[in-house]
């Protein structure tokens, strides 16, 4: 399909016009080689609320945006290069069907489709342009994968703590490194996270003691055994970020909360792909 539609009037006209969808506020999609293979309407769970979103399918990126008039008005791009997706097909329920998960390093979140055959047709063109885009740059699969962000409907205390009860007042927060829901107090520390941002973001306190002491594994053996130094990755007091809180107190307990997916499992429409 994509030697068919490649090089095509068709097919320029179709990007052309997503790129005039997205007007000045996206990026210029038309490249040598890139074929548009599907578009459609699918529902991103967001943290607050499942919002729907528009979605196209190109042979080598994924790109999403908010709808402001469907089929002629989109804002807030997103643009994903497939060789660092990867999916996750979620179980049925009685609240939540057709859903899957895409996963890529800087970030991961659940859509759902309006029909079992939709959502199939979705899934199985993802991951054949993956699989071969994966085949034509010779890269491997990506194997660390941001964690999706818990919705904040799927708890009403901090996760961490399980003390604080979230209010009108009080926040909840999320753990960029395990996307759970916290609230201020389980969340003060920072970390720096390359993969996701070249600042310090806000990690609960279990993610800190945890990423803290891997850096300080990696640099006693970069020292050859010597006493590590400094952490140089954390984000100080200052900036809105609070100074470090290393006591073992209860908001570090292992408290047995459900694994993320398991919160995904729980708990009109359209499509078209080109030929």
């Amino acid at each position: 399909m994509v030697d068919h539609l490649a090089n095509t009037e068709i097919n320029s006209q179709r990007i052309a016009a997503v790129e005039s969808c997205f007007g000045t506020s996206g990026q210029p999609l038309a490249l040598p080689g890139r074929v548009l293979l599907g578009e459609g309407v699918l529902t991103k769970e967001c943290r607050k609320k499942a919002k729907p979103r528009i979605f196209f399918l190109f042979n080598d990126i994924l790109v999403y945006g908010s709808i402001v008039l469907n089929k002629r008005r989109y804002c807030s791009q997103h643009i994903i290069p497939l060789e660092e997706v990867t999916l996750e097909p979620l179980p049925e329920t009685l609240q939540a069907k057709n859903r899957w998960m895409i996963k890529t390093a800087k970030k991961s979140f659940v859509v759902s489709a309006a029909s079992t055959t939709e959502r199939q047709e979705w899934i199985s063109h993802i991951e054949e342009c993956v699989r071969r885009q994966l085949l034509a740059t010779g890269h491997q699969p990506t194997t660390e994968h941001a964690a999706p962000w818990i919705p904040d409907k799927a708890t009403d205390i901090c996760m961490r703590c399980t003390q604080t009860r979230f209010s009108a007042l009080t926040r909840r927060h999320h753990c960029r490194k395990c996307g759970f829901v916290v609230c201020a107090e389980c969340s003060r520390e920072r970390f720096l996270l390359p993969r996701l941002s070249p600042k310090p973001l806000r990690v609960c306190s279990l993610c800190y003691r945890e990423l803290a002491a891997q850096q300080c594994k990696e640099e006693g053996e970069q020292q050859g055994g010597d006493s590590p130094g400094q952490l140089a990755h954390l984000g100080g007091p200052g900036g809105g970020t609070s100074s470090c809180d290393d006591d073992d107190s209860d908001e570090d307990r292992d408290v047995s909360w459900p694994s993320r997916v398991e919160f995904y499992t729980s708990g009109v429409s359209w499509s078209s792909f080109h030929s």
